[in-house]
């Protein structure tokens, strides 16, 4: 295969060593982009070599991508087929086979699993692909084949959509790979059940990377009265319902959300313990401090606002936004948790940004504990991107 594949190089003054490292990234400014490399096909693989034409690994290539190379093996020799998926696959799963007990959970998280911009959620006997890398768009059949042949799930679908794949030219779309649904699926975690619709939800229809803060979150919720803003199918109300919180309040703007919300918390015998606000989260909160309302425990886990730098300012604000607005809701002594997906603002700037807010809220607060995502989502060290949630959890005095 090797003698068969182009050659791309790094320019003289990149740092090859980076990448011998474990960097597993090569940006457009750092390759010799000549016209032969413009001419390669997106999601083809070349060998890369540094400026004095030393090996460094087989890489894919998407010249429409600022990503223009990502490592896929630092063997040049290596032939990525089938097998060679199987194998990433088979070590994925075998650590979340020790770390979870039933089959539900992040199968594979991109470069830090060893399959660059490819991720894989598991749902019990079904699958969900995002390739968000032109490689893994272009072997879809074959991932979806060696994950069957791996796991023995019998329904893989294909969720082609996305900012990501947008960055790497690629299309949206929606397909299911192998087998059929017959609708949303049942996924128990931390005591909960959440429906996920693997064909028409959010991502892959569900967020398992907030696992370990709901866990955290259910320490605090017992005997609780609970308003999980930005809630999607339920994350931290439903949580909060299954270790004993009174009542939770889940605020979404999506009404198929929270219609799935309210079927996880009938399936627990708990309808009754929820109530759902559907609307603009910001709105939504306004018209609860209007009303009156108080919580002893506060979650808001909004979408990225700063998915990149220079959405981090505008990002930033908006997170110290959601902190001044959710603070008064919180009632004397309790709990205020925050999250950001952002991997452009880092731990510092959103932790700052929190505690500008809750002060502008009239508050003043302890920091309990601070959460990531769970071990399903391991991180590449070498690329801050993986490691992209934040959760704070605080007591509000006052």
């Amino acid at each position: 295969m090797t003698a068969d594949l182009p050659t791309i190089r790094l320019r003289p003054k990149s740092k090859p060593q980076a990448i011998r490292h474990g960097f597993p990234w090569v940006f457009a400014d750092e390759l010799v982009t000549d016209r032969r490399t413009r001419s390669i096909a997106p999601g083809s693989f070349a060998l890369l070599e540094d400026a004095e034409r030393r090996p460094l690994g087989l890489v894919t290539v998407n010249p429409e991508s600022k990503i223009i190379a990502r490592i896929m093996d630092p063997d040049p020799q290596a032939q990525v087929d089938r097998d060679w998926i199987a194998a990433r696959l088979r070590r994925a799963l075998a650590l979340r086979e020790r770390l979870f007990d039933a089959p539900f959970y992040r199968l594979v998280h991109a470069e830090a699993d060893g399959l660059p911009g490819t991720i894989i959620d598991r749902f019990g006997d079904a699958a969900v692909i995002q390739p968000n890398a032109a490689w893994a768009e272009r072997m879809a059949g074959d991932i979806a084949d060696a994950l069957q042949a791996v796991t023995g799930v019998s329904a893989v679908i294909l969720n082609g959509q996305g900012r990501a794949r947008g960055l790497e030219g690629l299309p949206e779309r929606m397909e299911l790979l192998a087998g059929g649904l017959s609708g949303p699926v049942e996924v128990p975690m931390n005591g909960a059940v959440y429906l996920a619709d693997l064909m028409g939800g959010q991502k892959t229809g569900l967020f398992y990377d907030q696992r370990p803060n709901h866990a955290f979150a259910q320490r605090l919720a017992k005997g609780a009265r609970v308003l999980d803003v930005f809630s999607h199918v339920g994350g931290f109300g439903l949580a909060a319902l299954a270790a004993g919180a009174v009542h939770a309040t889940c605020v979404d703007g999506s009404a198929a959300a929270l219609e799935l919300a309210q079927g996880g918390a009938r399936a627990m015998g708990a309808e009754s313990r929820l109530a759902i606000r559907q609307g603009d989260a910001f709105a939504q909160m306004e018209a609860l401090a209007a009303e009156g309302a108080r919580f002893d425990l506060v979650i808001c886990d909004p979408p990225a606002f700063a998915p990149s730098k220079p959405a981090l300012e505008a990002g930033l604000r908006a997170y110290e936004r959601v902190a001044k607005l959710a603070a008064p809701l919180v009632a004397p002594g309790g709990y205020l948790a925050l999250c950001s997906c952002s991997h452009a603002a880092d731990l510092a700037a959103f932790r700052n940004a929190s505690a500008r807010g809750i002060g502008r809220g009239g508050r003043r607060m302890q920091l309990l504990h601070t959460g990531q995502a769970g071990p399903d989502h391991p991180t590449l060290p070498q690329l801050a991107e993986t490691g992209y949630l934040k959760a704070l959890f605080f007591r509000l005095d006052g």
